[in-house]
């Protein structure tokens, strides 16, 4: 969450207590981290538009009120509330402010007509308007009116809250300009500032506040946001985790006691949120210090290895922030997936292959993903080479073309990357191996053997489903398996687009009729849902599966069939009359048996 900046803050920890009318605050001295606790000048905001909020503490027993003296000068630096917890940054109709039971507020405005403060609770002393005006106050001082001031000056009450603990409003009230001004009788003309005031029994400040506060995860250190990165830290590098602490009110918690502890031996540094810290050398590390603008940086203890720990923050002895990150290690294991088969007397790297990853990477026959020894797929580009392993290489598949995978190629999966190989002019396989050094240490990694194929393009094909009937509901796949000129799988190569009719199917595929790669062994699978949206009629039925460039040459169309059903089964005329006859002699039976027990008796 952002940290809330412009707000004016008094962190105060206090208690109160009323007896026998007089007020009794007890307060540790106010911490005003920042220049803006400072009080707001009188004449700083809009003339008969805008209501002051004195928000530095008072030390004594009261609130201090400006006095007579001071009444109209821009000077407020000696005007004190008492048992203000906190205050927002307005001086407008929207302000709010939180304060103790009994606590006091010292208020003050710039006005040039008769003005009036009113509240919904609580009352108003130590009214002042200079030696030009004069004071007065309504029924059990709810009301305090400011006459004589028919030029700029200021004006100051005390506002004492009440002891019952709510939410009361503050108002000021100015004259309209065109004769109609305040009076004790009807105070309310114009509305020229507003306060709602949070009365509390205690305060709330100084203890940590999760709402308030922010940690987080980050690559680099910077200003909190509590919103972790999803990024990859990968070998040798570093994760962050950056953190501001401030109580219930927004007020920072400032300085305590920090202690943040790493599990599985991570190494841990403690250090700001504006400049990088070194590298630690253990897992715990203790400060005394500011809880803002902190960040933890967090490194593997053994580099090379992949670490995933667990670090915990606390702020004198709460904790405030747990996460857990993990750094990739060095490449470990190679793995090659997906792979199509390439085209005769071809490099296959140039060519497109459907772009699969929707990165626009070319050469895509095969990919590889790099792991660390834990399973973590690892970004190539950050630690090592990768090559084919060239004694795989034969007469017929004569070199391989390697990508490296980047933080992009996400779509199927982050970090992988391409392989291509150059066929010769015949249809052959081999079992290629891909190597990678790892930089840092120099480690070199194989993977297993994969099988490269080389073909022809699709010259004929069959088509066949995966089952010889169907009830509704099912799903039905069709495969489709292409040969090239030699009567060998063809290649990967699209096909052209398809017509292809099946009765009681509706086709789920993506594919649907248009252009589709095969698979390493040249098939290529439909799916399709067995019955209609709108119903299904039991029988066998032929589909007709049309490529039409390949059978306007030599390919014919295929015609599987198979059988449909709603699964429920049919009942016979001869089962409807087997039943009746059943049920005949079951009664007969009853009847008998009847009869012979009257008989006995």
């Amino acid at each position: 969450m952002s940290k809330t900046t412009l707000r004016k803050r008094i962190a105060l920890t206090a208690t109160s207590a009323l007896f026998a009318g007089m007020l009794s605050i007890v307060a540790a001295p106010v911490a005003t981290a920042a220049a803006g606790d400072a009080n707001t000048l009188a004449n700083a905001g809009a003339l008969n538009g805008s209501l002051m909020v004195a928000t530095v503490d008072s030390t004594g027993t009261a609130a201090v009120a400006h006095s007579g003296a001071a009444v109209g000068a821009a000077n407020t630096a000696d005007v004190r509330s008492k048992g203000l917890l906190v205050k927002d940054s307005t001086s407008g109709t929207a302000q709010t402010a939180t304060v103790l039971a009994g606590g006091q507020l010292s208020l003050y405005a710039q006005v040039s007509t008769v003005a009036a403060f009113t509240a919904s609770g609580g009352s108003f002393s130590s009214g002042q308007t200079g030696t030009m005006g004069t004071v007065s106050y309504g029924s059990g001082n709810a009301t305090v009116l400011f006459s004589g001031t028919t030029s700029a000056t200021a004006i100051a009450a005390i506002w004492t809250a009440p002891t019952t603990v709510g939410t009361y409003s503050v108002k000021s009230y100015v004259g309209n300009g065109i004769g109609t001004v305040p009076t004790l009788a009807s105070p309310a003309v114009t509305l020229s500032g507003q306060i709602t005031v949070t009365v509390v029994a205690a305060s709330a400040g100084g203890t940590y506040s999760a709402v308030y506060s922010a940690c987080n995860t980050a690559t680099l250190v910077n200003t909190a946001t509590g919103v972790d990165s999803t990024s990859a830290v990968s070998n040798n590098s570093a994760w962050y985790i950056n953190f501001d602490l401030d109580d219930a009110y927004d007020v920072s918690l400032g300085s305590g006691n920090i202690v943040a502890s790493a599990t599985n031996g991570g190494i841990l540094s403690l250090g700001t949120s504006t400049a990088t810290s070194a590298a630690g050398t253990n897992s715990t590390t203790v400060e005394y210090g500011s809880s803002q603008a902190r960040s933890v940086r967090v490194d593997q203890p053994t580099a090379g290895a992949p670490l995933t720990t667990t670090v915990t923050i606390s702020f004198n002895g709460t904790v405030v922030c747990t996460k857990t990150v993990t750094i990739r290690g060095e490449v470990a294991s190679l793995e090659v997936t997906d792979l199509l088969t390439g085209d005769l007397s071809s490099a296959n790297a140039s060519s497109n292959w459907g772009d699969r990853d929707a990165t626009g990477r070319m050469g895509a026959l095969g990919y590889f993903v790099a792991k660390d020894s834990a399973g973590n797929i690892v970004d190539q580009d950050d630690t090592g080479l990768v090559s084919i392993d060239s004694a795989t290489i034969t007469t017929l598949i004569t070199g391989a073309t390697l990508v490296l995978g980047t933080s992009n190629s996400t779509s199927t999966g982050a970090y992988q990357g391409t392989v291509a190989w150059t066929c010769g002019a015949v249809a052959s396989s081999a079992s290629l191996k891909i190597k990678f050094t790892n930089t840092s240490s120099g480690t070199v990694v194989s993977s297993p053997a994969f099988t490269a194929r080389c073909a022809d393009n699709p010259y004929t094909y069959t088509a066949s489903y995966d089952k010889a009937s169907y009830v509704q509901g099912e799903l039905a796949k069709l495969t489709v398996q292409f040969k090239d000129s030699k009567g060998n799988n063809a290649n990967s190569l699209p096909a052209g687009t398809s017509t292809i009719t099946a009765p009681m199917f509706t086709l789920v595929t993506a594919t649907g009729s248009a252009s589709a790669h095969s698979k390493a062994d040249g098939t290529v699978v439909y799916t399709f849902a067995v019955g209609l949206p709108t119903g299904i009629t039991d029988g066998t039925y032929t589909s007709t599966v049309d490529f039409s460039s390949l059978t306007a040459v030599a390919a014919t169309v295929a015609t599987p069939t198979y059988k449909v059903g709603t699964g429920v089964a049919a009942v016979s005329n001869a089962d409807v009359l087997k039943s009746i006859v059943a049920l005949i002699a079951s009664i007969n039976k009853q009847i008998q048996a009847l009869q012979k027990l009257i008989l006995k008796r």
